[in-house]
């Protein structure tokens, strides 16, 4: 069977307070975890990473603000031993290289810009991403209105769910 099917078989019998630790890892929201979880068994991973859309899509903006708190700034390196520190310094893998430091002290700028605008971590789906386009995009949005600002939040928060949501499917790698 392949790894998919043997961790998504594993998260189906899991009980329920494990399987709501694992899916913290991906999104650090209580009632994201609480509905995916009891949403199983899931058949594979397209009805799992289904659900997950939609219970991202449905939290309340609360929920949201709890699922932020765990994700580290833009440009700061992620501190911790955990999966979801591991995945954080992947994803954000892109920031690095020595460039005197400017863009890091640029992005610092950005991240308190942006949370004295909005109130909270800015958050982007950083995989795949080089440092210049992550402040791009965060330069961008400082300019969105609050409603604007919290779908784009909410979009990012899906896209790395799911991303989180494969590898935790493919053993957490």
């Amino acid at each position: 069977m392949p790894a998919t099917l043997s961790a998504l078989a594993a998260f189906n019998a899991a009980p329920a307070g494990e399987a709501e630790e694992e899916l913290r890892t991906c999104c650090s929201s209580t009632a994201f975890a609480a509905r995916v979880a009891a949403g199983r068994p899931y058949g594979d991973l397209a009805g799992l990473l289904a659900a997950a859309e939609a219970a991202a899509g449905a939290l309340a903006w609360q929920d949201v603000l709890e699922a932020l708190a765990a994700h580290p700034r833009i440009g700061e390196r992620p501190v911790g031993a955990g999966r979801e520190a591991a995945w954080s310094r992947q994803e954000q893998s892109g920031v690095g290289g020595d460039d005197g430091g400017d863009l890091r002290a640029a992005l610092a700028e950005g991240n308190r810009a942006y949370e004295a605008r909005f109130g909270h971590v800015y958050l982007v789906c950083a995989t795949g991403l080089v440092g210049a386009e992550l402040l791009a995009r965060l330069r961008e949005r400082l300019g969105n209105d609050e409603e604007c600002e919290r779908a784009a939040v909410r979009g990012e928060l899906a896209k790395i769910t799911r991303l989180r949501l494969v590898k935790l499917m493919r053993g957490g790698e």
